[in-house]
């Protein structure tokens, strides 16, 4: 038995219509909502023999179907035409990228709380990859005799800073030296980027401060490490409540403490990575039982086109596949745009 172009049309037309009503879809129904040229018995037909090839289900006797994993999967790849996002929500989007903020958090969470109250559906974002961060300023301040601070900034806007021993007879006329080495050597430099050969030049031209130098780097490089570590937020996570598939007590508790957990859900996004183009993870292909009514649509956001982070949408299966997958891949757009401006200072 195979997928012809009647079965693709009933499949079609029982996936829209439960998108819409989130009730079982009956023949009389498709017969009644849809032009399809054929009678209720020919759908009736052409309904047992999609549920026979695993495209839709039958949650109860006498119900009408609803389709399945498989079925949601085929639509996606096969049937799915994306719709346009209208002015008004094109509109809607550019303004919220308007003001120009100066901290890559902030641009982060208007980003999920827009994403959130467009789709009505969980925002779910990774910050930006450390690895892809580099320096933005370095600073070395003199607190007391023999104890400084060393003070990283990095493009995204993320902070680091600890306390380190220096000798007695250093002032800070020679830490700012120190400084202004360290920002003219590794300013605008990823932590990746940074090489051998490079710190053998930075202590060549600082000899005489190389303890210094040394615990600078360490903590420079501790701070990375620390930090390696993307950062999840989540936006419009009580939308899920409104869901009729999660009226049930029990999968709204499943579902909320996966989204309690950062690192699940980071492995989640991890295991789900989009590569290029928007991506859909429905149910079971995420992996974890906590989203198995669920599905993902995602992307990668750029800068320089490097991926640096991701985006998505956490929503029931029965979701506007069409409308979200326009959306989330607008919405990256934007924030590619935006963090491409952020990185290079608004320039």
């Amino acid at each position: 038995m195979t997928m012809d172009a009647r079965k693709q049309q009933v499949l079609l037309a029982i996936i829209t219509d439960f998108i819409t009503t989130a009730e079982p879809v009956g023949s009389r129904t498709i017969a009644r909502r849809y032009e399809l040229g054929v009678s209720p018995a020919t759908i009736r037909n052409e309904m047992s023999d999609l549920e026979e090839l695993g495209y839709i289900e039958q949650p109860h006797t006498s119900a009408g179907r609803i389709p399945s994993q498989m079925g949601y999967r085929y639509y996606v790849d096969f049937l799915m035409e994306k719709k346009k996002l209208s002015l008004f929500e094109v509109n809607k989007v550019n303004k919220g990228y308007e003001n120009k903020v100066n901290q890559i958090g902030e641009v982060i969470s208007n980003t999920g709380d827009m994403l959130s109250k467009m789709t009505q559906f969980t925002a779910v974002i990774m910050t930006p990859r450390i690895e892809m961060s580099s320096f933005k300023q370095i600073k070395l301040v003199l607190l007391s005799v023999k104890q400084a601070m060393v003070i990283v900034v990095m493009n995204t806007g993320a902070l680091q800073s600890n306390l380190i021993e220096v000798p007695e007879d250093v002032n800070q006329v020679d830490l700012d030296m120190i400084s202004n080495v360290l920002n003219a050597k590794l300013g605008g430099l990823t932590f990746e980027n940074i090489k051998a050969t490079l710190l053998r030049e930075i202590y060549s031209e600082m000899s005489r401060h190389k303890n210094i130098l040394d615990l600078s780097i360490d903590v420079i490089e501790k701070g990375m490490t620390l930090n390696r570590e993307d950062k999840i937020y989540l936006g419009g996570v009580l939308n899920i409540l409104n869901q009729p598939e999660f009226h049930n007590i029990e999968k709204v508790k499943t579902l909320l403490s996966l989204l309690e957990q950062e690192d699940m859900l980071r492995n989640l996004l991890e295991n789900s990575d989009p590569g290029e183009g928007v991506a859909v993870r429905i149910g079971s292909e995420m992996e974890r039982e906590e989203v198995r009514e669920c599905s993902m649509v995602l992307a990668n956001y750029h800068v320089d086109g490097q991926p640096i982070g991701t985006i998505g949408v956490l929503g029931p299966t029965r979701m506007d596949y069409a409308w979200v997958i326009s959306v989330v891949e607008y919405m990256t757009k934007n924030l590619s745009v935006t963090m491409e401006k952020m990185f290079k200072g608004w320039r």
